[in-house]
């Protein structure tokens, strides 16, 4: 298989995340239905978070059965780090954020005259922005899926290539669901241009990660991309748990939540059944 032919491939279980993202669209859905695609996305998130740390301490964990201290170091490290970027990074962006927005309506309103209610977002801008953040999560973590998908070609591990395929795009057509999750949420409907740009900074990187990958063989820049993505999805969860609170559900959130658990391991399963 021709390394354009493995492109496309990366570039098609990238593909798959906007088949997720129409729901975005759905017109004044109901409080309940609200609460339930919220939580939804939450046990999707609580998946690939699971799913993002256990493949980046695998490394580690097999050095230190091994005694290359050297080697668990470095990939223990490396994921600290990105953890800690992905994580505290979005905390202090979205500080900065607000203070911009403040800034921005005070000067435009003169000296005094916006008050303090007109500082705080909008449920509407608030929506948009965990969007925004869940596909840089999703981003990040589909990029280091790119580099595995690139990684096996780059072996010549093409059955395996293939394989990693098909259980990424499954995977992606889920994670499409749980961008456009808060958005429907606040009954905020998306353009299709805004739909577009979530679903390139979401399911691009599969692509770009699949052609580097088959360039550059790096264990260590791959613990590095999935740290930033769990960190970065951990700090989405924690936004979507204050917004399903909010809702005052609790039953319903449960149950949902555990919905969105088994669709991740369901969308995992073709891999796992490969041996993969």
């Amino acid at each position: 298989m021709s390394d354009s032919q493995i492109a496309l491939l990366g570039a098609v279980a990238g593909f798959t995340i906007y088949l997720g993202l129409p729901i975005g669209r759905l017109r004044s859905p109901a409080p309940r239905l609200r609460a339930g695609l919220n939580a939804v996305a939450i046990g999707i998130l609580l998946f690939l978070l699971w799913d993002v740390l256990s493949a980046a301490w695998e490394p580690t964990d097999a050095a230190l059965s091994d005694n290359h201290w050297a080697t668990a170091a470095t990939g223990s490290l490396v994921l600290t780090a990105g953890l800690a970027v992905g994580l505290c990074g979005l905390v202090y962006y979205d500080r900065w954020s607000v203070r911009r927005r403040a800034s921005a309506a005070a000067s435009s309103q003169g000296p005094g005259a916006a008050t303090a209610s007109e500082l705080v977002p909008t449920a509407r801008s608030r929506a948009a922005s965990l969007a925004f953040m869940i596909a840089t999560g999703i981003g990040l973590h589909n990029f280091a899926e790119g580099l595995a998908i690139g990684n096996s070609a780059a072996q010549g591990e093409i059955s395996l290539a293939v394989l990693l395929v098909i259980g990424f795009g499954l995977h992606n057509a889920t994670e499409g669901f749980g961008i456009v999750a808060p958005l429907a949420a606040e009954g905020v409907r998306p353009s299709w241009g805004t739909l577009a740009l979530l679903g390139l900074i979401g399911g691009g990187p599969t692509f770009v990660g699949t052609l580097i990958g088959q360039q550059v063989v790096n264990e260590t820049l791959s613990i590095a991309f999935m740290g930033l993505a769990a960190g970065s999805i951990l700090y989405v969860v924690i936004e979507l748990f204050a917004v399903v609170r909010r809702a005052a559900m609790k039953e319903l959130t449960t149950w949902m939540i555990l919905l969105g658990l088994l669709l991740g391991f369901a969308t995992d399963a073709v891999v796992t059944a490969a041996g993969v």
